[in-house]
């Protein structure tokens, strides 16, 4: 049983940071991707940033870039989201997901390649 257990939201005020983290257990494949996503109330699931965990290529979308950073472990289970300077467009449930085997990386940040996702963590950027 594959599960993604995400952590380290919590409520903070614009420009500060936070660090979400993603554990993952269960069988994977070790060439795929993995990526955080986030969905504001009314609005859809975007793809935030992803990584391969094989080559260790990164993608992100542009309102994360150059803001946000995406790592993971050395033994590729734990997965974390560096995020600074936070605004608050950036409030929003954030999900940690990874696809069941392989990575098409060119489309590594949209959510229809991911088959598994975990239960998400709020995060709140507010003054």
């Amino acid at each position: 049983q594959v599960q993604l257990v995400e952590s380290g939201g919590g409520s903070v005020q614009p420009g500060g940071s936070l660090r979400l983290s993603c554990v993952a257990s269960g069988y994977f494949y070790s060439s795929r991707c993995m990526g955080w996503f986030r969905q504001a109330p009314g609005k859809e699931r975007e793809g935030v940033a992803a990584i391969y965990s094989a080559g260790g290529n990164t993608k992100y979308a542009d309102s994360a870039q150059g803001r946000f950073t995406i790592s993971q472990d050395n033994l590729k289970t734990t997965l974390y989201l560096q995020m600074n300077n936070l605004k608050p467009e950036d409030t929003a449930i954030y999900y940690c997901a990874a696809t069941k085997s392989g990575c098409y990386i060119a489309a590594m940040i949209s959510p229809y390649e991911y088959a598994y996702w975990g239960q998400g963590t709020q995060v709140t950027v507010s003054s």
